[in-house]
């Protein structure tokens, strides 16, 4: 009761709280665009700064370590400082960052630079979903907003395909980073004067050596997971990468049940719908970053799109999550519950991904390609928002910022397994150089990926309560 009173005291009137929801979306929209418009605007990268490869890699890695590492320190920080202090922080550091990376005249300084972007996104990503949180407590009203939410964060990897292809295109890659900025200084001014002042809370205690624990597992596990796409499962970086995560995952989670303070609660994670959640989560980016990476390929090197041609390819899965986000999940999530949205959900992600299984060198986009999209598009639209809710309902106050954090550790590394598991996979049922034999692999990949998201649905089904 005092956690509810503590709550909605602080929440701002109507009309304000729906602007709210705008900056916060503006505010997440900067991580997720950014996860794609850099990556599509890597080769003219390297080509200018005249990059190896392993430094063009690392300009991936450096921003994807960075944020997954971060994340729950992030979202402790956010607890502790007020989720609008970190959230705004975050903004103008991102900002930054991105005008640094947008100057770099060496791989290094743009290396760097997207180091720097992922430790601010850390800090930004968990206080958006826990502002969001305690902004909107009515359970209609919050169904509505996490639905918008919802459809906007999930569309950004779209538009940053859109958007990196027509920068790149008719401007160069420095735009890229660049169109950060008009975002950020929305964002950030909008979230000044509608976001409410949440005040932090003394009790979340900031413990270093779980952060360190947390952070290195974390760490070990994503990068681990990167390099097993071009290295094999069986390299010894791989193997060793994925021992020290394990190793220093179980430690963390010792130590979280022996403090009386931890960093992450228990409770968070073990209380099964919530786990139901975040498995749901994991296992939806787990599908689509792979659908993402072997469609962009298909269109481009395949089929002979272009950059903007690509991205605008994509539309029909922004336009599916969109509407079924918006329209759909938030208004049945109260009277049916989040149990058949997250199994109906990856069950058309599946089915999306099945299609992908008669990929060929000339397959057609509208008789084949379009309809996958479609219903890769409704099937995250119908579980993702519905995973925002549940993942942070019933979570006190003082652990909105970690629990939040959580939800997008739990995509961060579903993705990472995703892209490095599926890639191989695909490399493995390629048997020689020809388009044929190329996307031969990517349609084995999808196979799998289909089958593991429907393996997953009923154990998602299982899981969760009603």
């Amino acid at each position: 009761m005092t956690a509810t009173l503590e709550t909605t005291a602080e929440a701002p009137p109507d009309r304000r709280r729906w602007w709210a929801l705008g900056a916060l979306a503006l505010a997440q929209l900067l991580v997720i665009i950014d996860t794609t418009v850099v990556n599509i605007a890597l080769p003219s990268t390297q080509r200018d700064l005249g990059m190896s490869d392993v430094a063009r890699q690392w300009t991936i890695s450096a921003y994807t370590l960075a944020f997954g590492g971060l994340l729950l320190l992030g979202g402790r920080l956010a607890d502790r400082l007020g989720r609008k202090n970190t959230l705004l922080i975050g903004i103008t550091g991102f900002a930054l960052a991105s005008a640094v990376g947008g100057a770099a005249g060496s791989s290094a300084m743009l290396i760097a630079a997207r180091a720097a972007q992922g430790v601010f996104a850390a800090l930004l990503a968990p206080s958006t979903i826990s502002l969001l949180t305690l902004t909107f407590t009515d359970p209609k009203e919050r169904a509505k907003a996490f639905g918008y939410f919802s459809a906007i964060i999930m569309s950004g990897a779209a538009v940053g395909l859109i958007l990196g292809g027509a920068l790149t295109q008719y401007l160069n890659w420095r735009w890229c980073l660049y169109v950060n900025l008009p975002i950020a200084v929305l964002a950030g001014v909008a979230g000044w004067f509608v976001l409410p002042r949440i005040p932090g809370h003394r009790a979340a205690k900031l413990d270093w050596l779980s952060g360190l624990l947390g952070s290195a597992g974390i760490v070990a596990l994503v990068y681990g997971l990167s390099e097993a796409a071009s290295r094999g499962w069986g390299s010894a970086l791989v193997l060793s990468c994925l021992g020290i995560a394990v190793a220093t995952l179980v430690a963390f989670v010792v130590r979280q049940g022996k403090l009386p303070n931890p960093l992450l609660p228990l409770s968070v994670v073990t209380d099964r719908q919530r786990a139901a959640g975040y498995l749901t989560i994991g296992v939806a980016s787990f599908g689509m970053f792979g659908m993402f990476l072997f469609l962009t390929y298909q269109m481009q090197a395949i089929l002979g799109y272009g950059a903007l041609a690509a991205g605008l390819a994509f539309l029909p899965l922004l336009g599916a999550n969109f509407l079924v986000s918006s329209q759909i999940s938030r208004r049945l999530l109260p009277r049916f519950g989040p149990r058949p949205f997250w199994t109906a959900g990856l069950a058309l992600l599946a089915c999306g991904l099945f299609l992908l299984v008669w990929l060929t060198p000339g397959a057609s986009y509208f008789g084949l390609i379009l309809p996958a999209e479609v219903l890769l598009g409704a099937g995250v639209g119908l579980a993702m928002p519905v995973v925002m809710n549940v993942a942070t309902s019933g979570i006190e106050p003082k652990d909105a910022g970690v629990a939040s954090a959580f939800i997008t550790t739990s995509q961060q590394v579903g993705a990472s397994l995703g892209t490095a598991s599926l890639n191989t996979i695909a490399a493995s049922a390629t048997a020689g150089t020809s388009a044929t034999a190329i996307v031969h692999g990517y349609a084995t990949a999808s196979g799998w990926a289909a089958g593991i998201v429907l393996v997953v649905a009923g154990v998602v089904g299982a899981l969760a309560r009603k």
